[in-house]
């Protein structure tokens, strides 16, 4: 045959590759780059978003907006009179009634700001992720096979809006003595909120590299670690709803001597309720002990992964792992000072923030193991 080649002649990288549905990949000007910008937006307005969350529950906030209005609630009050309007709502609720009947007007405002700013943020998150969407969509500059997967981070961020009403309303009300939202709704909001941020996280680390580099990286993946990871990754997600649950009922107030719980290995009152179950998720005295646990076994089965992340042969592998580790220690001491301190909110709030980072580091060194990068090779980090 005519123009046989080796099979181990160079391919011809300076051609542009096509396939239906849009560029793959054009150097680090085509579709997956700029997808990547997009992403990296919807990324960090999510971790802004997760913040700002938490600070609202620690302010107490939450419950000062008792109307779900996705279009027309953009618009804060205008006037001393649309002010009255909200405060005399909010004076409506059990919060306000049993808790925090001290507030005037000015003292309203302040926690409605923080309400408001985090539903304006859920906005401004739907709208960045549709202009990108449809931008790319509509030029089709989508890579095949992505369409599903960019279109599923706009499905679960509206089911994200619709859970965080869910969770509010299960606050908003009148003669049933709730001063909070339900810490099961809670959980599943901020648990849904990761599921959101590990999504755009992997597929940034995918876009990234060309699918060829992709497909050469796979023949080198280390399945062992991959498990591991895959195993650590589940569980960090366990213990960060365990965390929601927590801050639900504020039970990491409840014992601040640390590492016993009011001088006692296992804390008394931890099986009070009744039935016997709903104490594992509303006693705060045996949800505390349950985090404290899953942290030390999370803290554990990180170090076993750590050292087994020491034996790769793939250098920027065990760097991930390494970072991950670090992080893990850094985020086992935030929790023992929000423990000691009683929540104070700065240090909660470090620690969620630290939740997110540890959360990124571990997604990546599970993407590294499934995808590892070789020292060899340049432009890539």
């Amino acid at each position: 045959m005519k123009n046989n080649r080796s099979i181990f002649e160079d391919v011809d990288t300076n051609k542009k590759q096509f396939l239906s549905g849009g560029v793959i990949d054009q150097g680090r000007g085509g579709a997956r780059y700029s997808i990547c910008i997009w992403l990296l937006m919807l990324f960090f307005l999510v971790i802004i978003m997760i913040v700002v969350g938490g600070l609202t529950r620690l302010t107490d906030s939450g419950l000062s907006i008792t109307e779900w209005r996705p279009i027309t609630g953009a618009i804060p009050p205008m006037s001393t009179a649309d002010w009255e309007a909200e405060f005399a709502k909010y004076r409506n609720i059990d919060e306000f009634q049993l808790q925090n009947r001290w507030m005037d007007l000015s003292d309203f405002q302040v926690i409605y700001w923080w309400e408001w700013g985090h539903r304006q943020l859920g906005r401004v998150i739907g709208l960045v992720w549709a202009i990108g969407f449809f931008w790319f969509l509509l030029r089709g500059k989508i890579p095949t096979g992505w369409t599903s997967k960019l279109l599923l981070l706009g499905v679960l961020g509206g089911a994200q809006g619709a859970i965080g009403w869910w969770m509010v309303s299960s606050g908003i009300t009148s003669g049933k003595g709730m001063l909070d939202v339900a810490s099961y709704r809670l959980a599943l909001h901020l648990g849904l909120a990761f599921l959101i941020l590990g999504f755009i996280s992997w597929f940034i680390l995918l876009l990234r590299r060309s699918e060829r580099d992709l497909m050469q990286a796979r023949r080198e993946k280390d399945a062992k670690l991959f498990g591991l990871s895959t195993g650590l990754l589940y569980f960090t997600f366990l213990q960060v709803l365990i965390g929601a649950l927590v801050a639900g009922i504020d039970a990491g107030r409840s014992y601040t001597d640390w590492p016993l719980m009011g001088g006692q290995l296992f804390p008394a009152n931890s099986f009070i309720l009744s039935p016997f179950w709903s104490n594992f998720f509303e006693n705060p005295a045996l949800l505390q002990f349950i985090h404290r646990s899953t942290g030390y076994l999370l803290f554990a089965i990180t170090l076993f992964v750590w050292l087994q992340a020491r034996k790769s042969a793939m250098i920027k592998t065990r760097f991930a792992f390494n970072a991950m580790f670090v992080g893990m220690c850094f985020q086992l001491v935030l929790g023992i000072l929000t423990v000691v301190y009683g929540a104070p909110w700065q240090v909660a709030i470090l620690h969620q923030l630290m939740a997110i980072v540890l959360w990124t580091l571990i997604l990546r060194s599970r993407f590294l193991s499934a995808y590892p990068l070789a020292t060899a090779i340049k432009g890539n980090i």
